[in-house]
């Protein structure tokens, strides 16, 4: 008994010992995967997305006693039966206001240029009156801003602007900054931290910088985001910024009217000894801004909130963090998060060897996900932000590998040997995790720079032509290699035809030029023309509409690229936002990325090619595509789709179909729209080929009869 007790310890320990290997290969290599991919923004919308979900499920901490807010509404402006408001309207406001005691009044309104009448009475009482604290807007890079009041010096002036992200977003708050010389707006310090120090020094309590740079009120410090702070990726950290930790979504201070205060209406002490912020709240001003909330049901303020708003949320910020020790978010280290990020992928790859059958792997895998985002949520609550994706992707990225791994040794023939010399490794320009190096020279000609994607057919580089003068950037598609030979005869066909493609084509200065074809260490390698400039997706972000105009001008730009491939019998079959290119010499749009088309051979009978491979991304492929059927009206659906993503700032998957036609339902997005514009866009979306469009020539016709006014 003893003997068999022993060889069964002996055995699970040879097992563990075995597992070892191929779980820390496997981690580190998705983990580093992970790691490189987030460090090049490509993950920085997803944890962006969580992190605006846990605020929305973050409990409600109700209004800011210190605070009131004075809300120019859409009623209000009715009443006065203009806007901007007259000098006098806002000099008599703040007379109202000042009977009541007010700490602090702070005017979120510009006041650059006199509104008569009344403007001599309004300077008169800005330059007398020191609590009150004006606005001016810095404006970016490029803009002038806008001017403050002239009488107003720069200790009652704080700058409006608001930070916001690649997705429109405000998440951060700027505090300070250093305006460019070229601005109107002097003011080197926002309008909410303009408040706060001012309301605070009547306290006794002063801002210091710390040795470290950090902004210090009282005894609560304020660390700044850096750019690359948790979620964020690459960010633009200039200024002084923080996080902002949103009080309430809907109530983060009290509100009454412009009216309110000018009847005589409201309660005296809600006024007393408070910071009062007037502002605009009324739509038609459109001084809205997306928040992490979303619960307006209105459609021009959905998931938006009131600029003078927003400064309350930060303001409140200051104030509580200040006053009350109100937690302020925390982050950990890159080490720590990469750290983080292995220990998930090792437990995935854990998970994946020890569990059996598959469907307890799911479970189980399914469970641990569930803790990760538990355990998020639970630090999120003590305002600590720690990555949730990248841990999510190593997980699953790991699991993955060890069931492929697993899968291939049980399929490989009893006796079956393999080669782990050094040479064989070092043989092949790709690594263990299946990108390439950045010594590699491929072809003793094209040195790679960085990776610049990865697809279900290959990976995409960035490289130099060392051969050409100035070392030319260029791109350059590697097939992924695999033992599977129908998967790699497919893939081969697509590379193939991506070749052929961009041969035929690339005299089009619209279209990527071929620049070589070869095989290189039984990998496949095409390299083609870099187009310096950014794709459509970010452009095309959620919640952000164009112009009648823009989607016209850009439908027009793509149709010229498929009237063009369209002639020469090519179908591109991926049309999307990012394979569209907005290149950056000549604002003009490319597309890229032809490792989708489907030429068409009339010399090939139906018989003797009755199906193709079905290729497409949801949302934007025609449903014909799924079928493996594919023809020219395949692209001009796809464009459609790009279209009415344009106008109504909604991807292709969250808008519904009609169960019975199947056409896609969109209008009620955007009531006011010109009816012949929707009506192409309405015919190049059509279920049915039949029923679009039949020409790119057909489209461009059509919309020369669109007339925006």
């Amino acid at each position: 008994m003893r003997l068999l007790f022993k060889a069964s310890q002996s055995s699970r320990l040879r097992k563990i010992t075995e597992a070892i290997p191929p779980i820390l290969v496997a981690s580190a290599a998705v983990c580093g995967l992970v790691i490189g991919v987030r460090h090049l923004g490509r993950l920085e919308g997803l944890e962006l997305n969580y992190f605006d979900r846990f605020v929305q499920l973050h409990p409600d901490e109700g209004s800011d006693p210190r605070l009131l807010v004075v809300a120019v509404t859409q009623d209000d402006i009715q009443a006065l039966d203009r806007w901007p408001a007259s000098d006098r309207t806002i000099d008599q406001l703040l007379q109202k206001l000042k009977q009541y005691r007010p700490r602090i009044i702070g005017l979120d309104i510009y006041r650059d240029l006199p509104v008569e009448p009344g403007n001599a009475e309004l300077t008169a009482r800005l330059q007398v009156n020191d609590n009150i604290v004006a606005v001016c807007k810095v404006g970016d890079d490029k803009g002038l801003g806008v001017a403050p009041p002239t009488v107003v010096p720069k200790t009652r002036l704080g700058f409006s602007d608001l930070v916001l992200d690649r997705d429109g977003v405000v998440r951060r708050g700027l505090l300070f900054m250093t305006p460019e010389k070229t601005s109107k707006c002097p003011a080197t310090t926002s309008f909410s931290l303009q408040l706060a120090l001012k309301y605070l020094s009547q306290q006794g309590v002063r801002a210091q910088l710390t040795p470290d740079k950090n902004l210090k009120i009282g005894t609560a410090t304020f660390p700044a985001i850096a750019s690359n702070s948790s979620g964020y990726q690459n960010v633009d950290a200039r200024g002084y910024q923080v996080l902002i930790n949103y009080r309430s979504p809907t109530a983060v201070a009290r509100q009454v009217s412009l009216s309110d205060v000018l009847s005589d209406s409201i309660n005296p002490s809600w006024v007393e000894d408070k910071i009062v912020l007037v502002g605009v709240t009324a739509t038609e001003i459109k001084d809205y801004f997306y928040t992490p909330y979303d619960l307006s049901q209105q459609p021009e303020t959905k998931g938006k909130m009131a600029g003078v708003l927003v400064h309350a949320q930060i303001l409140s910020q200051l104030l509580s963090t200040t006053l009350d020790g109100r937690s302020l978010f925390w982050y950990w280290s890159e080490t720590t998060e990469i750290l983080w990020i292995w220990a998930w992928s090792l437990l995935g790859g854990a998970i994946a060897w020890y569990v059996r059958p598959s469907w307890l792997l799911g479970v189980i895998g399914a469970s641990a996900l569930l803790g990760l985002g538990s355990i998020c949520f639970v630090l999120f609550l003590q305002k600590g932000w720690i990555p949730l994706v990248p841990p999510a992707l190593g997980l699953v990225g790991t699991s993955g590998a060890i069931v492929a791994y697993q899968a291939y040794f049980k399929a490989r023939p009893s006796g079956a040997k393999t080669n782990n010399s050094a040479e064989q490794s070092f043989s092949s320009p790709t690594t263990a995790a299946g990108t390439q190096s950045t010594r590699t020279i491929l072809k003793e000609r094209y040195q790679i720079v960085r990776n610049i994607g990865a697809g279900g057919f290959g990976h995409t580089f960035l490289a130099e032509d060392t051969q050409r003068p100035g070392k030319p950037y260029c791109v350059v598609k590697q097939l992924i290699p695999s033992s599977d030979e129908r998967y790699m005869q497919l893939a081969r066909r697509l590379f193939q035809s991506e070749a052929e493609a961009l041969e035929i084509l690339g005299s089009f200065d619209r279209i990527p030029q071929l620049l070589a074809y070869f095989e290189q260490d039984r990998q496949f390698y095409l390299v083609e023309e870099f187009i310096q400039g950014h794709p459509l997706s970010e452009e095309l972000v959620p919640g952000k509409r164009l112009s009648e105009t823009e989607v016209v001008a850009l439908l027009k730009d793509v149709l010229l690229v498929l009237d063009f491939i369209h002639q020469r019998s090519v179908i591109h079959r991926d049309i999307k936002p990012s394979n569209i290119i907005r290149r950056q010499s000549d604002n003009s749009l490319v597309l890229v990325d032809f490792g989708s088309v489907k030429q068409l051979q009339t010399q090939i009978t139906m018989a003797q090619e009755k199906y193709t491979v079905a290729i497409g991304t949801m949302g934007y492929a025609a449903p014909e595509q799924f079928f493996g059927k594919p023809v020219f009206s395949s692209d001009i659906y796809a464009l459609g789709t790009i279209g009415i993503q344009a106008v109504t700032g909604i991807p292709p998957t969250e808008l519904d179909e009609d169960p019975t036609t199947h056409e896609v339902i969109w209008r009620h997005h955007v009531p006011a729209i010109n009816d012949t514009l929707a009506a192409i866009l309405n015919k190049m979306v059509r279920y049915y080929p039949s029923n679009r469009f039949q020409s790119a020539t057909a489209v461009l016709r059509a919309l020369e009869s669109v007339y925006i006014y």
